[in-house]
């Protein structure tokens, strides 16, 4: 069982998938900073809130709480219903972001592999053919065995 597993590991399929996880992850802490630090106060600023992610609906408190009802981290912590809209917008803008910038990626490797295709067009040598005095033969040979 071991062989085997260690054979599974040594494909290149498997290592490139897991080199991929790896970079995605850290690509996609990436991505939530710049839009946690940069994007989002923004919005935030044009909204009219300094953090867009504290942008919540409270639907109800629990029984006994008796923290401020504008702070969502507390509010969230002592298990109050509410929706928490702005952090679904920060999540919806971090997936186009990176949706965006997978499509940029995928885009370039496309035009990537097509050029490289091209190229290896052009560099093949014509398939070889008869030339023409083989078919210049062959139809000569032809006639002579008709006629």
């Amino acid at each position: 069982m071991f062989q085997d597993f260690k054979k599974f590991i040594a494909k290149g399929n498997v290592m490139d998938l897991a080199v991929g996880v790896i970079i995605g992850a850290a690509f996609g802490a990436i991505v939530k900073s710049l839009t946690d630090e940069v994007i989002m106060p923004v919005i935030g600023a044009i909204f009219g809130g300094a953090d867009f992610s504290n942008h919540f609906v409270l639907l109800s408190t629990p029984d006994g709480y008796t923290g401020a009802l504008d702070d969502y981290a507390a509010l969230k912590e002592a298990g109050a219903a509410m929706i928490g809209y702005g952090a679904f917008v920060t999540a919806i803008i971090n997936f186009l972001i990176l949706a965006f910038i997978v499509f940029l990626m995928v885009r370039y490797v496309n035009k990537l592999m097509e050029s490289m295709e091209k190229k290896e067009e052009e560099a093949a040598p014509p398939p070889a053919g008869p030339s023409e005095i083989d078919l210049l033969t062959e139809i000569r040979d032809e006639l002579k065995k008709r006629g």
